[in-house]
């Protein structure tokens, strides 16, 4: 057992960059975070400014240390977790991104992405891939970064730039520009990856308009990254665990056995499923995703990824003004008997699984003048339900073995209505983790096991607690009923 006992994740995200120090019970010991901008050029554009993200996580980092009363001196390894496909291309000798970072709700490249299709693509990429073509992943938006920026496509083709996921671009700054690398769930994310020889793949790059020169090395989600610049922490830290934000989740909830699914609801929800050494290609519209990889050996998944679940809660506070809190949504959802046949669809970004509709808007359905600010609220609530039963129904199809239970994390698994209501639409268990912060969790717990904080995966599982577990109790006539609405409610807002 090392002397230093501690592993500090990083889990920068959608809409805000936290960190989180773990003891090795992987109980937190300090938490910080900090929101940032969002930025909203045009009709369905999403970016981030790279810069805001670099300084606030050097921020948080020394503000979770701190609270842990801890010092570099007392922190073994540091591991990373980040929003995925969001994309970033920088100066490789300077480290300054060459424009905003085009975020994965982003859809400014869904024309290009459905040109794509019509050309007959869509069976070669997903065969490598596992990925359906969208503008969800990030080969188009690095493409459109190198086409817009004045000169880059020269430069890209010199190598005197690099592309990179959030965690990639962080790495390059936390070690003082000396690493340009990523993990294998994040390079499964960007449609140039080949999941099966798990290296980028020389045609992909072609089609996408990728040099090969500006890709990271891809390495193991537990691995030797490289460490720390010694004026961030004190001290050079090593960096020892990557993985996106959904793979971390599935690492942290101890989803290790095939057949096993979690689900994370955060600004958006994604839920997969263990299948195992064996990528399952799905036939539902569903993602063939790398889990994890270890010791060089990829575990994968099926994912079914909901763009919007907690953001529609956000848009309730900051678009329609009728919270003030996230919180305030389990309340109004017990208030009133149920939605009053009011359905929210929150395709604010499209439709993401089963569907792929990238046109389609957000509406709701279902108003009358006796419908209030409760009812609006529950349907957000409902929808996040609606969209999982839609996901574990697809999946149903390509994995026909029912899963025991749903392991949920993220901010709004802290919901007890929206657990139960998620049992209630699927008929099925729904367990609640004792440390919620299953993103981080899988994060540091990739890196500690590299630095030997954690023994093997064994003992990550054998840590982990449930705190609740919410059995399904609504008849079977209203679970039907209730879906039936939603299913129209979603015809409803589909591109014609």
């Amino acid at each position: 057992m090392p002397e230093a006992s501690h592993v500090l994740a990083i889990d920068q995200g959608t809409t805000s960059t936290r960190a989180i120090v773990f003891d090795r019970n992987g109980t937190p010991a300090g938490i910080a975070r900090r929101e940032f901008a969002q930025h909203y050029p045009a009709d369905g554009w999403v970016e981030h400014d790279p810069e805001d993200i670099w300084w606030d996580t050097v921020a948080v980092m020394r503000e979770a240390a701190a609270e842990a009363s801890l010092t570099g001196s007392d922190i073994a390894a540091i591991g990373i977790t980040n929003q995925r496909e969001t994309t970033v291309v920088w100066d490789r000798a300077t480290g300054e991104p060459i424009h905003r970072a085009i975020v994965w709700q982003d859809r400014r490249t869904a024309d290009a992405c459905r040109a794509l299709v019509e050309d007959g693509c869509g069976p070669l990429v997903q065969r490598k891939t596992g990925l359906l073509i969208d503008a969800y992943f990030s080969a188009t938006k690095a493409a459109w970064i190198l086409d817009h920026v004045p000169g880059a496509r020269d430069r890209a083709e010199r190598g005197e730039l690099c592309f990179g996921t959030i965690d990639s671009f962080l790495l390059h700054r936390l070690t003082g520009g000396r690493v340009h690398a990523t993990d294998a769930t994040n390079a499964s994310r960007t449609m140039v990856f080949d999941i099966h020889t798990q290296d980028w793949d020389d045609e992909l790059l072609a089609l996408f308009r990728i040099p090969r020169a500006m890709m990271p090395r891809v390495l193991d989600s537990s691995a030797e990254f490289g460490a720390t610049e010694p004026d961030l922490l004190g001290r050079p830290i090593p960096i020892t665990g990557i993985a996106g934000d959904q793979q971390a989740a599935t690492f942290g909830q101890a989803c290790f056995e095939p057949g096993m699914v979690k689900s994370t609801y955060g600004t958006g929800c994604f839920a997969l499923l263990n299948t195992g050494d064996r990528p399952v290609e799905s036939r539902s519209n569903m993602l063939t995703t790398v889990a994890y990889r270890l010791d060089g050996r990829a575990t994968y998944a099926l994912e079914g990824s909901i763009f919007i679940a907690g953001a529609a809660v956000k848009w309730l506070r900051d678009g329609l003004g009728i919270i003030t809190h996230a919180s305030q949504t389990d309340d109004m959802a017990t208030r009133v008997p149920d939605s009053h046949g009011v359905y929210l669809v929150p395709a604010f970004v499209g439709l993401g699984a089963p569907h792929w509709d990238p046109h389609a808007r957000a509406a709701i359905s279902g108003l009358t003048l006796d419908a209030g600010p409760a009812h609006i609220a529950r349907a957000a609530l409902e929808a996040v339900a609606f969209q999982t039963r839609d996901l574990r129904d697809a999946m149903l199809s390509d994995w026909p073995a029912r899963a025991r239970a749903l392991r949920v994390d993220g901010g709004m698994a802290a919901n007890d209505w929206l657990c139960q209501f998620l049992a209630d639409m699927l008929e099925l268990p729904v367990e609640r983790p004792a440390v919620i912060e299953t993103t981080a969790l899988g994060a540091a717990s990739l890196a500690g096991l590299k630095v030997g904080v954690y023994r093997d995966q064994a003992a990550v599982a054998g840590a982990w607690r449930c705190d609740r577990r919410f059995e399904p109790r609504m008849e079977a006539a209203q679970r039907d009923r209730l879906y039936r609405g939603w299913l129209d409610a979603v015809e409803r807002v589909k591109r014609r």
